[in-house]
């Protein structure tokens, strides 16, 4: 069964506690740990508390990004990804979400498939490689990554999805689900308005229903199929005047989700027998 979980991202700069007690509220089925400069990210222990406290599994945990974390356990990209994984077994997050590496990281990209594959065999822990997006500047794309971008030319066995990539870099989310097959093992739910170049600048990660991908035409397929995956929602809620209005925002993508994966009747319907079953239980009316 799909389960359906959200990133301490969306709260972000708040600390995980705000993004553990945001989710139980809104009603999310587990949280993932982006791990960031903030030490509690990185702690087993503080966090397993928290999922202890708030009855929210940890589903996955987001290696650090360079760019916005570089010191976090040192400079080598392969020392960050095994603590991010090692950090992932310890709370019992089943997979890892991982970037590709950059250009400029070129041993760590020579290796990068091998060494995504010993760590992952190693922890027991999927490792999935997200989908990212073209840099331009000057009106020419840049090469940032490599191999590349897209994770559909990789010969990665595990991959994320991130709607807001997707769009960045012109891509259909529903194409590139089924270029993928069994390899999609991960969703980042959230939505873009369109490609770098036109107009898009910067990296939304909008509401999904939002933006242009067919995020429900994926989240659809992915229930058809009997798909059995996370789907994390990754939405940006900065611009809330205030905890209700976030709130609220976190339960219109939580319901978008549960709308598409048919959740919203599977619940209603094990509502409906447990309160038939309620009614035939001795001393109770009729």
């Amino acid at each position: 069964m799909i389960r359906i979980g959200m990133s301490t991202t969306c709260v972000y700069p708040l600390e995980p506690e705000h993004a553990f007690r945001l989710a139980k509220l809104a009603g999310f089925d587990g949280i993932e740990i982006m791990v960031t400069q903030e030490e509690s990210t990185q702690q087993a222990e503080h966090l397993l508390e928290l999922s202890r406290r708030y009855a929210l599994p940890i589903l996955s945990v987001h290696a650090p990004v360079l760019l916005l974390t570089h010191f976090v356990w040192g400079r080598d990209p392969r020392v960050k990804l095994e603590r991010t994984t090692e950090l992932a077994a310890a709370v019992g997050a089943e997979s890892v979400v991982v970037h590709p590496p950059f250009r400029w990281q070129a041993t760590y990209a020579l290796d990068f498939l091998r060494i995504v594959r010993e760590i992952s065999a190693e922890h027991r822990v999927v490792i999935a490689v997200e989908n990212m997006f073209p840099w331009r500047a000057a009106g020419k794309n840049l090469k940032a990554y490599a191999p590349g971008w897209d994770p559909r030319i990789m010969d990665c066995d595990a991959v994320t999805l991130d709607f807001s990539h997707a769009a960045l870099s012109g891509v259909d989310s529903l194409e590139f689900v089924n270029d993928l097959g069994a390899r999609l093992r991960h969703v980042h739910l959230c939505d873009g308005s369109g490609a770098i170049g036109e107009g898009q600048i910067f990296d939304e990660h909008l509401l999904p229903g939002h933006g242009r991908e067919p995020v429900a035409e994926v989240l659809e397929t992915l229930e058809a199929r009997g798909w059995s995956g996370s789907i994390v929602a990754e939405v940006n809620t900065r611009k809330a005047k205030s905890e209700r209005e976030r709130l609220e925002l976190l339960r219109e993508t939580l319901e978008f989700a549960r709308t598409h994966t048919h959740q919203s009747k599977r619940r209603r319907a094990l509502t409906r027998s447990r309160r038939a079953l309620e009614a035939l239980l001795p001393g109770s009316r009729h």
